[in-house]
């Protein structure tokens, strides 16, 4: 399965982005996936993850109560809504999908290509 990340942009603080991940060659429904982000200097990080029916989430707490993660499996597209978003939320993003139930980049066999999410003070 192929991903591709998008909707990521310039923002100012405080405001919003929805990006999204889109699955091709594959049914991204079979996959649990995460999104993470890496910015400039430092390492790639958790931010959130999704099981493959869209029950069960998770959060680091660096985006908890900020940020959803959701799922439209018919669409095949998982999505990250990010709502006040601040200039310490400056990365790439990345989506990722798997098998295993992980924060862990290296459990994700499958990686997008990445989007660029900039926010101004």
């Amino acid at each position: 399965v192929q991903l591709q990340a998008s909707g990521g942009g310039l923002v100012q603080a405080g405001g919003s982005l929805r990006l999204s991940c889109a699955a091709s060659g594959g049914t991204l429904g079979t996959y649990r996936v995460g999104w993470f982000r890496q910015a400039p200097g430092k390492e790639r990080e958790f931010v959130s993850r999704i099981t493959q029916n869209g029950r069960l989430t998770s959060y680091s707490e660096s985006v908890k109560g900020r940020f959803t993660i959701s799922r439209d499996n018919a669409k095949n597209t998982v999505y990250l809504q990010m709502n006040n978003l601040q200039p310490q939320d400056t990365a790439v993003y990345y989506c990722a999908g798997g098998t295993d139930w992980t924060t862990v980049s290296s459990g994700y066999p499958y990686w997008g290509q990445g989007t660029l999410v900039t926010v101004s003070s």
